[in-house]
């Protein structure tokens, strides 16, 4: 069965990168090699066009939206080098409120954290870096910034701000303390790396990396959690792989199953309660995989280039 979903011109003059839904699903941001950003309103199958923000001197690579309780905020980064956090004003109207250039390379992927801890956000550069930029009560901006990984640093997504295992222990279930803030980096060295903040000493470090890709890690995202007792992060590299790991309890080894596809594995997303994972491949489809009770991770649909839902399908390679 094939089912055609819904497509329109954004009007840009080049590639897009990225596009992503704000916290409502009613707004649409896109990005692109023209250099712009471009906002469109959604209402149903109706998208209209409502902004263009320039302010990038290259492609612009990724666009992410803050929590509505920090206002309209839109953040973007780009082969410039350069991470903007936009804000919208009267209607329509965005102006620049915060710009970082600092990195030494293209700024490849930035992600918001949970609104939990703040208005909090990480950007990842080809110089291998991380920085991580927090606003302060007087509406100025905190940086810091770590080398993360030895040859360049492509994708950055944060943990939920949830512990494992409320659903099951009360006692974590009734405790107003988060977790410490942690995320995972994947880079050109293979790897992928996940981060804590040693809040008493105020720095990040290193607490776990996980091996299992044989080249460039293109992206990661770490799964939401509704309070089930493991962790899970996903990953996709140009090794033609998608590798989700599990971590079954706080401290214990990371476990990992590999999902092998026909072409090198661009993006990764999880759906909002983590139990759907859609696969942005090179041969031009959208694969998603659904966990089944054994644990195991079956390929339930995939979308083509042209929209084209196709809910019968087969992997694209065998799972050995």
């Amino acid at each position: 069965m094939a089912t055609t979903i819904a497509s329109f011109d954004s009007g840009h003059e080049a590639m897009i990168h990225d596009a992503q839904l704000d916290y409502y699903g009613k707004r649409l941001a896109t990005c692109s090699s023209d250099r712009t950003i471009k906002i469109f309103e959604v209402a149903g199958e109706t998208q209209t066009f409502v902004a263009q923000l320039k302010g990038h001197d290259g492609p612009v690579w990724q666009v992410a939206w803050a929590h509505p309780k920090f206002g309209n905020l839109l953040a973007s980064c780009g082969y410039d080098r350069k991470v903007i956090i936009w804000k919208e004003g009267a209607q329509h109207q965005w102006s620049k409120v915060y710009e970082y250039s600092e990195h030494e390379s293209s700024v490849n992927s930035l992600a918001w954290a949970p609104w939990e801890y703040g208005l909090i956000l990480a950007a990842a550069s080809s110089d291998g870096a991380v920085s991580v930029h927090t606003r302060r009560p007087d509406d100025t901006w905190d940086v810091k910034s770590f080398h993360a990984h030895a040859i360049g640093c492509n994708a950055i997504s944060w943990s939920p701000a949830t512990h494992p295992g409320t659903l099951t222990n009360a006692q974590l279930g009734a405790s107003s303390t988060l977790p410490p803030k942690r995320f995972v980096t994947g880079g050109c060295d293979n790897n992928i790396r996940i981060w804590k903040c040693i809040e008493a000493e105020n720095r990040w470090v290193e607490e776990d990396r996980l091996e299992g890709h044989k080249d460039w890690v293109r992206d990661v995202a770490w799964a939401p959690n509704i309070g089930m007792p493991s962790q899970t992060i996903a990953s996709c590299s140009e090794d033609r792989t998608v590798v989700i790991w599990t971590q079954e309890a706080e401290g214990s080894s990371w476990m990992h199953k590999t999902l092998p596809l026909s072409a090198p594995v661009w993006r990764v997303s999880w759906s909002i309660t983590g139990n759907i994972l859609a696969a942005s491949c090179g041969d031009n489809k959208v694969y998603l995989y659904k966990e089944t009770l054994e644990g195991n991770w079956e390929l339930i649909s995939a979308m083509n280039e042209a929209g084209v839902l196709q809910t019968e399908v087969t992997s694209p390679v065998e799972v050995k």
